[in-house]
C-alpha cells in the first residue's frame, strides 16, 4: 500500500499531498486576482480552509507557512488578515517571502502544512 496521498493531481502537480500525518497545501493564489490584496487574501485563506477540511484537517492544526508577496509593502495588510484568521495559541512557523508571482495580477499566495487530526 502507497503511504502517500496525492490529492487532486494533474501532470504538473497536486493540489495537497499527505503523508506521514501531514498534509501539505500546494501555494494557493486568488481565484480572482482582478482584486486588491486584501480581497486576494481572504480567497486565499478561505481556500485553505477549504482545501484543509478536504484533506481532514483545519488551520487549528497548521505546522508551517510561507507567504509569498509580491510587494513587501502589502505586509501589514497581509498581517492583519492573517491574525485574525489564524487560531490563537496555535501560530504555525512562518516565513514572508517577497518574490514574483506567477503571473503579475497575483499579489500573494501562501503555502501550508498542517497535521491530520488524530
Amino acid at each position: 500500500m502507497d503511504d502517500i496521498v496525492y490529492v487532486d493531481t494533474n501532470q504538473r502537480y497536486s493540489k495537497a499531498v499527505i503523508h506521514g500525518g501531514v498534509v501539505h497545501l500546494a501555494g494557493q493564489v486568488a481565484k480572482d486576482a482582478s482584486k486588491p490584496v486584501e480581497d486576494q487574501t481572504r480567497q486565499v485563506l478561505a481556500q485553505i480552509d477549504e482545501m484543509l477540511a478536504h484533506c481532514g484537517t483545519d488551520k487549528s492544526r497548521l505546522l508551517t507557512a510561507s507567504i509569498i508577496f509580491r510587494d513587501f509593502r502589502d505586509f501589514e495588510i497581509v498581517n492583519r488578515l492573517w491574525d485574525a484568521w489564524v487560531v490563537p495559541g496555535r501560530a504555525p512557523t512562518r516565513t514572508p517571502i517577497e518574490a514574483k508571482l506567477a503571473a503579475p495580477e497575483y499579489l500573494i499566495e501562501i503555502q501550508v502544512s498542517a497535521a491530520l487530526r488524530a
